[in-house]
């Protein structure tokens, strides 16, 4: 159903109203910027984690009247690196994952795909891209484990703003809440940075709940960042408690 213009200004109003009242929601250069294209939200800018982008995705989808939504939200990154940079840390990355040994990888670099490791025998094709920060995957995957992991360490590197998993999965692999919790338990096991021993992971209807305890809130946020950056995962309770 089409919407007249003062109906559209009226849901705007709305989802600023929405953003407003979710405090993880925290632009870094300016509020976020609201449109509409052709009968879809249009949302773009710049927030301060992956977990306010999400949160900011699903606060403006509730709104009634938002039927579509083109996310154009980036994160700030950790540290400013240029394009080139980035994508040699996801290659690179992907490269020392055993989960990916498989797999053949390719870069696109100034229009030019070259091709980075060719296996054997190989079982799948990442294709890496990178613009203005935003890391895009491409190509096919032989399950879901390879897709998130790729998705996860292309989040990792600290100069990505965003991150496109457009990887397919040949055979396609059917997803289930245990798969989903076997796999953000596995990489927050994996994350560097944080003390996972003492977190607990479940999932229910793709909504994934951290419960147990880090030392730090900088911990406490990296975990939900972790499960966020997850694909699959539609939503994240952060029970964690901080003890030092």
């Amino acid at each position: 159903m089409t919407t007249t213009a003062d109906e559209q200004h009226a849901i705007l109003e709305q989802v600023r109203k929405a953003l407003h009242s979710e405090p993880r929601v925290r632009p870094t250069a300016g509020p976020i910027r609201l449109a509409w294209s052709e009968g879809a939200l249009v949302m773009e800018g710049e927030v301060d984690s992956l977990a306010g982008k999400k949160l900011a995705l699903e606060a403006a989808a509730r709104v009634p009247g938002v039927a579509g939504i083109v996310d154009r939200l980036r994160v700030r990154p950790a540290t400013r690196m240029g394009d080139g940079a980035i994508r040699d840390a996801v290659r690179d990355a992907l490269l020392g994952e055993i989960v990916l040994a498989d797999c053949t990888l390719r870069e696109r670099v100034k229009g030019r795909l070259e091709t980075v490791r060719e296996p054997p025998d190989p079982h799948g094709e990442i294709v890496i891209s990178v613009e203005d920060g935003v890391v895009t995957l491409d190509g096919e995957v032989a399950g879901l484990g390879q897709k998130r992991m790729a998705g996860v360490l292309a989040w990792w590197v600290p100069g990505s703003r965003d991150v496109v998993n457009g990887l397919g999965v040949n055979p396609p692999d059917a997803d289930s809440d245990d798969t989903i919790t076997d796999a953000v338990r596995q990489v927050l096991e994996k994350d560097p940075l944080l003390a996972a021993e003492s977190i607990t992971v479940t999932t229910h209807r793709a909504v994934v709940t951290l419960d147990g305890f880090v030392p730090s809130e900088e911990q406490r946020h990296i975990a939900e960042d972790d499960a966020w950056a997850v694909f699959g995962v539609d939503g994240v309770i952060n029970r964690l408690e901080v003890r030092p």
